[in-house]
Parts: C-alpha cells; sequence; structure tokens
C-alpha cells in the first residue's frame, strides 16, 4: 500500500453491535464503535478490525477526522491490499457491465458504485471517452495515483476527470491534489449515447459526475408507456424521460422545472436527436408544486422526479410529507386512465415509507388505480447495505 508511511499497522478492537454489523455485511466503522486502537491513525492508511478474541474480522481505509471511521474494504480472512487488488476489483466491475449494459447503443454507464462494489467512497461514471471520477472520502486521496493508473489500465479513458465532495477538498488542497482533468484535457460537455439516444453530460462542472445515469431502466420503461399519450415530466432536469418519452411515440412532452438551464439542457438534447423532431414539445419554468396545483393543463401521463427531497435524517419526516404533496398535486393534472411514474432518491426515506406516500395521496384523490410495477437500482448502481438504497419508483395507472 502506497502513500501513508506507517509505524506499526493500525489495529482496532470494536464494540460487539458493530462488530456484528461488519459481519453482517456493513462497510462502515463509526467513529463510537471503536473500543481502542493501539495508536493515533493516519487519514488513508489501512486500519485492521480484530474480533475480542484478537482474530481478524476485517480491514478498511481509515480517516481521523471523519463520523465514518473506517470504510471497509475486506472482510472475512486476511487479504493483501495493494495494486492487484485495485486491479482485481476494477476489472470485475468492468466485466458486470461489458455487453449487458455497455455496447452499440450505450456508452454512458457507472464503472464504479463505492462501497456495494468494493471501493468504498468512490463513483466512476463513464462517458464517450470520458471517465468522471468522484471522491466522498478523504482516505482515497494519498491513494489517488495508484487508483488513478488503475483506471487507466481497466477503463482505458481518453480524458480522466477527477471531482470530489465538498467535504473533502480543504483536505485534497493541503495535500495537493486538485479536481479537474488529470493528464490530456477534454471537453467540459461531452455527447453520449443512453439507448441508442444522445445526451450532454456535463463532466467537469455539472451535478454528480455531470448526468443522472441511474434512471436509465426507468426511462425505458417510461418510453413503453408512452404511446399517444401528453406526457409531463416533472423536475425535468436534462429532458431525459421527456426523450424516451417522445421515441416511445408520445403525442406531446412537457418539461416543468424552475430553472432554465435544466430546459435549456433538454432542449439541447431533442436538437442531438434530430428523429424526435417532429413531436410537440413545451418547457415551462415554475415551481413545480405550485405549478402543478394551479395549472389548468392535464396529461397522459406524469413523471415525478424530484431531487433528493431529505438530505439528511432530521428531514426525512418533512419529505414524506413533500412527496404527498407533489404527488397528489400531479394527480389533478392527470386524466382518466392516465399513468402517474413516481420516484425518490432520497436516501433517508426508505421504500415503505415512500410508496406509502404514494398510495395515501391516490387515497385522497378517491380515485381508482391499478399498480403496474415498482422498481429500484439499475444494474451499475448496486447496493448492498441500507444506506446505499437511495433510488425508488412506482408506476400506476389511474381511473
Amino acid at each position: 500500500m502506497s502513500g501513508v508511511a506507517q509505524a506499526s499497522r493500525l489495529r482496532l478492537e470494536l464494540f460487539p453491535r458493530a462488530e456484528q454489523a461488519l459481519r453482517s455485511g456493513h462497510p462502515w466503522v463509526y467513529a463510537e464503535s471503536i473500543k481502542k486502537q493501539n495508536r493515533l491513525g493516519n487519514t488513508g492508511e489501512l486500519a485492521v478490525m480484530y474480533d475480542k478474541k484478537d482474530r481478524f474480522l476485517a480491514i478498511g481505509l481509515f480517516e481521523a477526522e471523519s463520523p465514518i471511521r473506517v470504510r471497509i474494504l475486506h472482510c472475512g480472512k486476511p487479504a493483501t491490499i495493494d495494486r492487484d487488488w485495485w486491479l482485481d476489483k476494477a476489472l470485475v466491475c468492468l466485466s458486470r457491465r461489458k455487453d449487458s449494459i455497455l455496447n452499440s447503443e450505450t456508452n454512458g454507464a457507472r464503472l464504479i458504485n463505492g462501497e456495494s462494489e468494493g471501493f468504498p467512497g468512490i463513483v466512476a461514471d463513464f462517458y464517450a471517452d470520458t471517465l468522471v471520477v468522484k471522491l466522498y472520502a478523504a482516505a482515497w486521496l494519498a491513494l489517488w495515483p495508484e487508483i488513478e493508473s488503475v483506471f487507466r489500465e481497466v477503463f482505458e479513458p481518453q480524458f480522466l476527470i477527477l471531482r470530489m465532495s465538498r467535504n473533502i477538498t480543504k483536505y485534497a488542497a493541503e495535500m495537493g491534489v486538485v479536481e479537474g482533468f488529470c493528464g490530456e484535457i477534454g471537453a467540459e460537455t461531452v455527447i453520449f449515447s443512453e439507448n441508442g439516444l444522445k445526451f450532454e453530460a456535463a463532466v467537469l462542472n455539472g451535478q454528480k459526475t455531470g448526468f443522472f445515469l441511474d434512471q436509465r431502466d426507468n426511462r425505458a420503461r417510461v418510453e413503453a408507456c408512452s404511446k399517444d399519450r401528453d406526457v409531463l415530466n416533472v423536475f425535468s432536469f436534462s429532458g431525459a424521460f421527456s426523450l424516451y418519452a417522445a421515441r416511445g411515440g408520445a403525442r406531446s412532452v412537457t418539461n416543468l422545472d424552475i430553472s432554465h438551464h435544466a430546459l435549456g439542457s433538454a432542449e439541447r438534447n431533442f436538437s442531438f436527436n434530430p428523429e424526435l423532431s417532429g413531436v410537440p414539445r413545451h418547457s415551462v419554468q415554475a415551481d413545480a408544486f405550485r405549478w402543478l396545483e394551479e395549472s389548468k393543463e392535464s396529461y397522459d401521463l406524469i413523471i415525478t422526479d424530484p431531487p433528493s427531497l431529505a438530505k439528511r435524517e432530521s428531514e426525512r419526516h418533512g419529505a414524506g410529507r413533500a412527496y404527498l404533496r407533489l404527488n397528489s398535486a400531479a394527480l389533478l393534472r392527470l386524466r382518466s386512465g392516465g399513468i402517474l411514474v413516481a420516484a425518490s432518491c432520497s436516501a433517508h426515506v426508505t421504500q415503505e415509507e415512500f410508496y406509502e406516500s404514494v398510495m395515501e395521496s391516490l387515497r385522497l384523490s378517491k380515485r381508482s388505480y391499478q399498480e403496474l410495477w415498482r422498481s429500484g437500482h439499475a444494474a451499475d448502481h448496486p447496493a448492498i447495505f441500507r444506506e446505499a438504497m437511495y433510488l425508488k419508483a412506482i408506476c400506476m395507472e389511474v381511473n
């Protein structure tokens, strides 16, 4: 393991509850879960955890100033964490996507999804010729040269961009690690393909890594039920749902978003797909909640896909009320026989809570309905523990 000088291996003993959580597959050790350690640890070094009988339990990346003190890399039998380890992990990630997701119709996908694929605190998204790596944990900064080398070898990008979450940028500056292109400089906005449709990704400065790849499968589901329908895309952002709906034979599509920039992105994405130009489309710049409650327009298919409404646990109950208000308002605009596709990306709102809020909006509307499908994470966004399970959607036909 390069990048961090070590006097002796950092050894941790955990309280029983944390030990049990690790054995159950949870990838985080919180600071208050550490019973004792043999010395002060440095951010970015390996920490080995032992059980009360001094048997190897797990190994992970230590962060001296984070509430998540250790991000687990391996649990079970002792293992050597080195470049070959990272290389094998990255190759497995690529093999899960090759042909099944990345193919002649799609050259944009998530290649690494953090803890759920053995890279805790890292996501890596690929757009055509550009790999965007986003770090959410300071522990990776000391290891970045090695990880960059592995990613270049496995994923073979022409361009590579490093991005970071705000909470680690100060620490990165102290270490001399900066965001932006690593090596050759490419385009700040990249055009990529998803299921045969072209989209722009603002890879250098856009939200997340430049595009929301996680809704790809739900977009395809919307395409399948759009024929001859007037479609409203609420919180439309890039307009991706609208493009799929248009290709699916929609009679018209309307993008609703408060952001002028987002509506402009949607229009550009339509321009990249001239075969969809015959489908009438409209843009509405407005507060989605208020517009839905006050408008007199009606539609045959409405998608509600807001940004996260609960960024922390304390906002969970308020988010539930917001989802209820949003989907109740959407039902006011939905024609008889119409379809409502409601989605949530709030990790602090469970699937059960979200689905119940949608059902409550339907009960309050006093309209009959039939559930058509529910969905979770796409194959390139695996989630193996509760905190990673943020995405959920439900589709209802309403009479």
